[in-house]
Protein backbone atom coordinates (compact mmCIF):
# COMPACT_ATOMS: atom_id res chain seq x y z
CA UNK A 1 0.00 0.00 0.00
CA UNK A 2 1.05 3.60 -0.57
CA UNK A 3 2.42 5.35 2.50
CA UNK A 4 1.24 8.94 2.92
CA UNK A 5 3.22 11.88 4.23
CA UNK A 6 0.77 12.27 7.13
CA UNK A 7 1.47 8.68 8.23
CA UNK A 8 5.20 9.32 8.13
CA UNK A 9 4.80 12.53 10.15
CA UNK A 10 2.62 10.78 12.72
CA UNK A 11 5.20 8.04 13.20
CA UNK A 12 7.98 10.63 13.48
CA UNK A 13 6.05 12.43 16.22
CA UNK A 14 5.51 9.19 18.11
CA UNK A 15 9.06 7.85 17.85
CA UNK A 16 11.39 10.71 16.96
CA UNK A 17 12.92 8.52 14.24
CA UNK A 18 14.14 9.94 10.94
CA UNK A 19 11.77 10.43 8.00
CA UNK A 20 13.32 7.72 5.82
CA UNK A 21 13.39 5.24 8.71
CA UNK A 22 9.71 5.95 9.39
CA UNK A 23 8.74 5.52 5.76
CA UNK A 24 10.69 2.28 5.51
CA UNK A 25 9.12 0.91 8.70
CA UNK A 26 5.59 1.84 7.57
CA UNK A 27 6.17 0.26 4.17
CA UNK A 28 7.41 -2.95 5.78
CA UNK A 29 4.44 -2.90 8.17
CA UNK A 30 1.92 -2.26 5.37
CA UNK A 31 0.88 0.98 7.00
CA UNK A 32 0.23 -0.55 10.44
CA UNK A 33 1.37 2.16 12.88
CA UNK A 34 1.88 -0.11 15.91
CA UNK A 35 3.82 -2.65 13.88
CA UNK A 36 5.97 0.13 12.44
CA UNK A 37 6.76 1.36 15.96
CA UNK A 38 7.75 -2.19 16.91
CA UNK A 39 10.00 -2.46 13.85
CA UNK A 40 11.76 0.79 14.76
CA UNK A 41 12.24 -0.47 18.31
CA UNK A 42 13.73 -3.70 17.01
CA UNK A 43 16.07 -1.64 14.88
CA UNK A 44 17.23 0.08 18.07
CA UNK A 45 17.84 -3.29 19.72
CA UNK A 46 19.76 -4.39 16.64
CA UNK A 47 21.96 -1.30 16.82
CA UNK A 48 22.59 -2.01 20.50
CA UNK A 49 23.68 -5.58 19.74
CA UNK A 50 25.92 -4.56 16.83
CA UNK A 51 27.62 -1.80 18.80
CA UNK A 52 27.89 -3.57 22.15
CA UNK A 53 31.69 -3.72 21.90
CA UNK A 54 32.05 -0.09 20.86
CA UNK A 55 33.45 2.45 23.30
CA UNK A 56 30.93 5.01 24.53
CA UNK A 57 33.30 7.62 25.94
CA UNK A 58 31.40 10.79 25.10
CA UNK A 59 28.19 11.98 26.72
CA UNK A 60 27.04 14.10 29.64
CA UNK A 61 27.38 14.35 33.41
CA UNK A 62 24.28 15.84 35.03
CA UNK A 63 23.42 16.75 38.61
CA UNK A 64 20.35 17.77 40.58
CA UNK A 65 20.01 18.99 44.17
CA UNK A 66 16.73 19.35 46.02
CA UNK A 67 15.49 22.81 46.92
CA UNK A 68 16.26 22.22 50.61
CA UNK A 69 19.73 20.87 49.66
CA UNK A 70 19.19 17.66 51.64
CA UNK A 71 19.15 15.34 48.59
CA UNK A 72 21.33 15.11 45.50
CA UNK A 73 21.77 13.06 42.34
CA UNK A 74 24.63 12.78 39.87
CA UNK A 75 24.54 10.64 36.72
CA UNK A 76 26.72 9.94 33.69
CA UNK A 77 25.09 9.02 30.38
CA UNK A 78 27.37 8.03 27.50
CA UNK A 79 27.37 7.82 23.72
CA UNK A 80 30.07 7.26 21.11
CA UNK A 81 30.57 10.71 19.60
CA UNK A 82 30.53 14.32 20.71
CA UNK A 83 28.20 15.08 17.79
CA UNK A 84 25.47 12.87 19.26
CA UNK A 85 26.21 14.10 22.80
CA UNK A 86 25.34 17.64 21.74
CA UNK A 87 22.18 16.63 19.91
CA UNK A 88 18.73 17.49 21.24
CA UNK A 89 17.61 13.85 21.36
CA UNK A 90 20.52 12.72 23.52
CA UNK A 91 20.35 15.76 25.82
CA UNK A 92 16.61 15.23 26.31
CA UNK A 93 17.14 11.55 27.08
CA UNK A 94 19.99 12.24 29.52
CA UNK A 95 17.86 14.75 31.41
CA UNK A 96 14.98 12.28 31.56
CA UNK A 97 17.36 9.73 33.09
CA UNK A 98 18.43 12.28 35.71
CA UNK A 99 14.82 13.06 36.60
CA UNK A 100 13.96 9.36 36.80
CA UNK A 101 16.83 8.65 39.19
CA UNK A 102 16.17 11.75 41.28
CA UNK A 103 12.45 10.96 41.60
CA UNK A 104 12.37 7.16 41.83
CA UNK A 105 15.70 6.59 43.60
CA UNK A 106 16.61 3.19 42.13
CA UNK A 107 19.20 1.23 44.09
CA UNK A 108 21.42 0.45 41.11
CA UNK A 109 21.58 0.34 37.30
CA UNK A 110 19.72 -2.97 37.15
CA UNK A 111 16.85 -1.49 39.13
CA UNK A 112 16.84 1.62 36.96
CA UNK A 113 16.63 -0.38 33.73
CA UNK A 114 13.61 -2.32 34.99
CA UNK A 115 11.67 0.82 34.09
CA UNK A 116 10.18 -0.28 30.75
CA UNK A 117 9.51 3.24 29.55
CA UNK A 118 13.12 4.25 30.16
CA UNK A 119 14.40 1.03 28.63
CA UNK A 120 12.29 1.57 25.50
CA UNK A 121 13.43 5.19 25.24
CA UNK A 122 17.04 4.01 25.40
CA UNK A 123 16.46 1.42 22.66
CA UNK A 124 14.59 3.92 20.49
CA UNK A 125 17.38 6.48 20.83
CA UNK A 126 20.03 3.96 19.79
CA UNK A 127 17.96 3.09 16.73
CA UNK A 128 17.60 6.74 15.84
CA UNK A 129 21.21 7.91 16.28
CA UNK A 130 22.89 4.61 15.35
CA UNK A 131 25.24 4.67 18.33
CA UNK A 132 25.74 2.82 21.56
CA UNK A 133 24.05 4.70 24.41
CA UNK A 134 24.54 3.69 28.02
CA UNK A 135 23.89 4.92 31.53
CA UNK A 136 27.25 4.16 33.09
CA UNK A 137 26.82 5.24 36.73
CA UNK A 138 24.84 7.34 39.15
CA UNK A 139 24.67 8.23 42.83
CA UNK A 140 21.64 9.24 44.86
CA UNK A 141 21.95 10.43 48.41
CA UNK A 142 19.83 12.08 51.05
CA UNK A 143 20.58 13.31 54.58
CA UNK A 144 18.40 15.56 56.76
CA UNK A 145 21.46 16.79 58.64
CA UNK A 146 23.49 17.63 55.55
CA UNK A 147 23.69 20.08 52.68
CA UNK A 148 24.59 19.16 49.11
CA UNK A 149 26.07 21.53 46.55
CA UNK A 150 26.61 20.69 42.89
CA UNK A 151 28.68 22.01 40.03
CA UNK A 152 28.73 21.01 36.37
CA UNK A 153 31.58 22.33 34.28
CA UNK A 154 30.87 23.94 30.92
CA UNK A 155 30.12 21.28 28.32
CA UNK A 156 28.67 18.88 30.92
CA UNK A 157 31.62 16.49 30.72
CA UNK A 158 32.51 16.94 34.38
CA UNK A 159 30.25 17.20 37.42
CA UNK A 160 30.70 17.37 41.19
CA UNK A 161 28.52 16.98 44.26
CA UNK A 162 29.85 17.96 47.70
CA UNK A 163 28.20 16.91 50.95
CA UNK A 164 28.56 19.06 54.07
CA UNK A 165 27.67 17.61 57.46
CA UNK A 166 26.25 19.16 60.65
CA UNK A 167 24.25 21.70 58.66
CA UNK A 168 21.26 23.12 60.51
CA UNK A 169 20.37 25.67 57.84
CA UNK A 170 21.31 25.61 54.17
CA UNK A 171 22.34 29.26 53.89
CA UNK A 172 23.29 31.18 50.76
CA UNK A 173 26.73 31.79 52.25
CA UNK A 174 27.34 28.06 52.67
CA UNK A 175 25.95 27.39 49.21
CA UNK A 176 28.42 29.88 47.72
CA UNK A 177 31.28 28.36 49.70
CA UNK A 178 30.17 24.90 48.61
CA UNK A 179 30.16 25.91 44.97
CA UNK A 180 33.69 27.28 45.28
CA UNK A 181 34.81 24.01 46.86
CA UNK A 182 33.00 22.00 44.17
CA UNK A 183 34.89 24.00 41.54
CA UNK A 184 38.09 23.27 43.48
CA UNK A 185 37.33 19.55 43.26
CA UNK A 186 36.61 19.82 39.54
CA UNK A 187 39.89 21.62 38.86
CA UNK A 188 42.31 19.98 41.30
CA UNK A 189 41.10 16.34 41.26
CA UNK A 190 41.54 15.41 44.94
CA UNK A 191 41.25 11.70 45.66
CA UNK A 192 39.68 12.09 49.11
CA UNK A 193 38.75 14.67 51.75
CA UNK A 194 41.33 13.88 54.46
CA UNK A 195 44.71 12.16 54.60
CA UNK A 196 43.31 9.47 56.89
CA UNK A 197 41.16 8.31 53.97
CA UNK A 198 44.14 7.45 51.76
CA UNK A 199 44.47 3.67 51.77
CA UNK A 200 47.47 2.00 53.40
CA UNK A 201 48.22 0.33 50.08
CA UNK A 202 48.57 3.70 48.34
CA UNK A 203 50.67 5.17 51.17
CA UNK A 204 53.01 2.16 51.24
CA UNK A 205 53.45 2.36 47.47
CA UNK A 206 54.28 6.08 47.63
CA UNK A 207 56.82 5.49 50.43
CA UNK A 208 58.48 2.74 48.41
CA UNK A 209 58.77 5.03 45.38
CA UNK A 210 60.17 7.94 47.42
CA UNK A 211 62.80 5.77 49.09
CA UNK A 212 63.88 4.22 45.80
CA UNK A 213 64.25 7.64 44.19
CA UNK A 214 66.25 8.93 47.17
CA UNK A 215 68.59 5.93 47.00
CA UNK A 216 69.17 6.53 43.29
CA UNK A 217 70.08 10.12 44.14
CA UNK A 218 72.68 8.80 46.59
CA UNK A 219 70.94 9.91 49.78
CA UNK A 220 72.15 8.22 53.01
CA UNK A 221 69.89 5.50 54.45
CA UNK A 222 69.62 7.29 57.81
CA UNK A 223 67.77 10.26 56.30
CA UNK A 224 65.45 8.33 53.97
CA UNK A 225 62.58 8.33 56.47
CA UNK A 226 62.78 12.11 56.87
CA UNK A 227 62.88 12.64 53.10
CA UNK A 228 60.01 10.23 52.61
CA UNK A 229 57.84 11.93 55.23
CA UNK A 230 58.39 15.30 53.58
CA UNK A 231 57.38 13.95 50.17
CA UNK A 232 54.41 12.14 51.69
CA UNK A 233 53.18 15.37 53.27
CA UNK A 234 53.42 17.03 49.87
CA UNK A 235 51.41 14.15 48.38
CA UNK A 236 48.68 14.72 50.97
CA UNK A 237 48.68 18.46 50.28
CA UNK A 238 48.17 17.83 46.58
CA UNK A 239 45.62 15.02 46.81
CA UNK A 240 43.57 15.51 49.98
CA UNK A 241 40.89 18.15 49.53
CA UNK A 242 41.12 19.97 52.86
CA UNK A 243 44.91 20.24 52.57
CA UNK A 244 44.89 21.63 49.04
CA UNK A 245 45.70 25.29 48.44
CA UNK A 246 42.51 27.14 47.60
CA UNK A 247 42.47 27.91 43.86
CA UNK A 248 41.12 31.44 44.38
CA UNK A 249 43.61 32.33 47.15
CA UNK A 250 46.67 30.12 47.50
CA UNK A 251 47.52 31.65 50.88
CA UNK A 252 44.67 29.55 52.28
CA UNK A 253 43.81 25.87 52.29
CA UNK A 254 40.31 24.47 51.86
CA UNK A 255 40.44 23.55 55.55
CA UNK A 256 41.06 27.22 56.36
CA UNK A 257 37.92 28.19 54.43
CA UNK A 258 35.82 25.76 56.47
CA UNK A 259 37.29 26.98 59.77
CA UNK A 260 36.71 30.62 58.83
CA UNK A 261 33.09 29.86 57.94
CA UNK A 262 32.55 28.06 61.26
CA UNK A 263 34.06 30.96 63.19
CA UNK A 264 31.88 33.54 61.44
CA UNK A 265 28.71 31.51 61.88
CA UNK A 266 29.40 29.76 65.21
CA UNK A 267 28.84 26.46 63.44
CA UNK A 268 30.58 23.11 63.11
CA UNK A 269 30.10 22.13 59.49
CA UNK A 270 32.52 19.77 57.77
CA UNK A 271 33.01 18.24 54.34
CA UNK A 272 31.71 14.68 54.59
CA UNK A 273 32.61 13.52 51.08
CA UNK A 274 32.35 14.40 47.41
CA UNK A 275 31.57 12.71 44.11
CA UNK A 276 33.45 13.76 40.99
CA UNK A 277 32.30 12.30 37.67
CA UNK A 278 34.34 12.96 34.53
CA UNK A 279 33.81 11.29 31.17
CA UNK A 280 37.49 10.32 31.07
CA UNK A 281 37.49 8.53 34.44
CA UNK A 282 39.02 5.07 34.13
CA UNK A 283 37.34 3.58 37.18
CA UNK A 284 33.57 3.91 36.94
Amino acid sequence: MAITASQVNELRKKTGAGMMDCKKALTEADGDMEKAIELLRKKGASVAAKRAEKSASEGMVLTKVSEDKRSATIVEVNCETDFVAKGTDFVTFANSVLENIYTNKPENLDSLLKDEQLKNSLTDLMGKVGEKIEISRFINESDDNAMHVDYVHMGAKLGVIVKFGNVANATDELNNLGRDIAMQIAAMKPICVRREEVSKEVVDKEIEIYKELARKEGKPEQILDKITQGKLNKYYQENCLIEQSYIKDNTKTVDTLIKEYNTRNESDISIVHFHRFHLSDENK
